[in-house]
C-alpha cells in the first residue's frame, strides 16, 4: 500500500494541475471535491459512531495509522485527547521553568478532574516550588483543560527509558549529536514493544536543553513538516503554509490547532520518545 508521502504527493501534483484551469473549471472541481468529501465525512462519522459503542480498542489502534490519523484530521473528526492537551500546556511553560533549571513532568491522569505531576531540577526543592505549581503549571493546565479541577504535585515517579509500564513505552528516537540547534529532525520510529508494530513519523526540535517531539504531521491536512522551513522557532508548513511555534506545538495560523505532542528524555547521549502502548 502507498504511504501517505505518496499519496499527498498524488493530492498536490492534481492540486497544481487545477490551479492552472480557468475559474469555471476550478469551480467544477472543487465543487466535485466538496461533493466527495461531504459523502467520506459522512461515512467516517457513521464508522466511528458504531465502533465507539463495541469496538473502542479497535478504533483507538486504528487512529494509530498515521493515513486513517490524516484523513480524519482533514475532516475534523479527531480531537486530541486529554493527555495531549496537558502536555502541549506543560510545553508552553516549559521553557520558563528550564530559564530557573527546573522543568515539569506529566505522571498520571486521573479521571475526572485530577492530574499528578513532578516538579524537576530546582523547581522540586526550591521554596518557591509550590508557587510555581499553582501560579504556572497550574494555570497552563486549566487554560488547556478547564475540565480538570486538581493540580497535585508528587515527589517521585519510576518513569524512565528503563522503565516500560503498561501504558507507556520509551523508544530511541535519535542520538543527541544528530540533532542540529534551532532545526528540525525527521524519524521514523518502528515500536516493537508495541504488539501493532507501528511505524511512528516523529520530528525533533533542538533549542539550548530543550527538545521537543511531534507527530510529523501538519494539523491541518496531515501532511509532513520535516520539509516546512524553520526559522525564529517557528516552522512553516510548504503545503500550505500553516505556521507553528517549535516550543509549544501551538498553531499560529488557525487558534486552538496544536502539533501532537511526546514526551521526551535524554539519557547515554540518546534522546528517547514516550508512546502509547495499547495492548
Amino acid at each position: 500500500m502507498d504511504d501517505l508521502n505518496d499519496l499527498i504527493a498524488d493530492i498536490q501534483r492534481f492540486e497544481a494541475i487545477i490551479s492552472q484551469w480557468d475559474e469555471s473549471q476550478r469551480c467544477v472541481a472543487v465543487g466535485l471535491k466538496s461533493a466527495i468529501e461531504a459523502l467520506h465525512k459522512a461515512a467516517l462519522t457513521n464508522l466511528i459512531k458504531s465502533l465507539k459503542q463495541d469496538h473502542i480498542s479497535a478504533l483507538r489502534h486504528a487512529v494509530d495509522d498515521e493515513i486513517i490519523y490524516a484523513v480524519l484530521l482533514y475532516h475534523n473528526l479527531v480531537k486530541p485527547p486529554l493527555s495531549e492537551k496537558i502536555k502541549v500546556a506543560l510545553a508552553e511553560i516549559r521553557p520558563s521553568l528550564q530559564s530557573h533549571n527546573g522543568d515539569v513532568e506529566l505522571v498520571a491522569i486521573k479521571l475526572p478532574d485530577t492530574v499528578e505531576i513532578k516538579l524537576l531540577g530546582s523547581c522540586s526543592n526550591c521554596a518557591s516550588s509550590t508557587l510555581t505549581l499553582t501560579q504556572i503549571v497550574e494555570q497552563s493546565i486549566k487554560k488547556y483543560c478547564p475540565e480538570i479541577v486538581n493540580i497535585v504535585a508528587v515527589n517521585s515517579v519510576n518513569n524512565s527509558p528503563d522503565n516500560n509500564t503498561n501504558d507507556y513505552v520509551w523508544v530511541t528516537a535519535a542520538k543527541l549529536e544528530d540533532l542540529k540547534e534551532n532545526s528540525i529532525l525527521a524519524v521514523r520510529v518502528n515500536n516493537n514493544l508495541i504488539n501493532n508494530n507501528s511505524i511512528n513519523n516523529l520530528i525533533l526540535y533542538k533549542q539550548g536543553d530543550l527538545i521537543i517531539c511531534y507527530r510529523n504531521a501538519c494539523s491541518h491536512l496531515g501532511f509532513p513538516l520535516d520539509k516546512g522551513q524553520v526559522e525564529n522557532g517557528i516552522i512553516t508548513c510548504v503545503s500550505h503554509q500553516f505556521q507553528y511555534d517549535l516550543k509549544t506545538g501551538k498553531c499560529l495560523t488557525v487558534p486552538d490547532v496544536s502539533l501532537k505532542i511526546y514526551p521526551v528524555k535524554v539519557k547515554h547521549n540518546r534522546v528517547y520518545v514516550q508512546l502509547v502502548n495499547y495492548q
